[in-house]
């Protein structure tokens, strides 16, 4: 499989955003297509714990923690307990589900920094969902707009 990457004028131009915002649109989406898959109890050793998801080749990175109500963003922080590394190539075919994520790792495109053991929990912990394979088309506005207020008159 040939692997593309963002070009470099791109990412650099990407790079240049806030980083805030962008990790705050990315906990709000993981926690719509995760519903209430966060609350189970072996999620709970990630309580607190600063993570990133670094997409190498865009130039972005994506700072969250779990807290009582899901995936909440943070700012960058100086030391992250986990940081994800993978090209965005290989985070879409991990949500995909057409790579796995030991492949990936063993092949070096995916890197874990930090606490190894916590990026296991969350590697086994995904894997035991069962998720459907990524839906794109679930992502459209409409759709998100719908289900935010499908939640918010609940």
């Amino acid at each position: 499989m040939k692997l593309y990457l963002i070009p470099q004028p791109v990412s650099a131009l990407i790079s240049l955003l806030p980083r805030y915002p962008h990790s705050l649109i990315f906990t709000r989406a993981i926690n719509l297509a995760l519903n209430d898959k966060l609350h189970d109890e072996v999620w709970e050793p990630l309580h607190g714990k600063q993570i990133c998801i670094r997409v190498k080749d865009a130039g972005i990175a994506f700072h969250f923690t779990l807290g009582p109500k899901g995936l909440m963003a943070r700012h960058a922080a100086h030391q992250t307990d986990l940081t994800i590394s993978a090209s965005a190539q290989d985070f879409f075919l991990l949500a995909m589900r057409k790579e796995d994520p030991d492949t990936l790792f063993f092949s070096r495109r995916l890197v874990m920094e930090g606490d190894t053991e916590l990026g296991l929990l969350v590697k086994n912990t995904l894997d035991a969902l069962e998720l459907p394979p990524l839906d794109f088309r679930a992502l459209l506005p409409g759709r998100l707009l719908g289900k935010l207020r499908t939640r918010l008159l609940a």
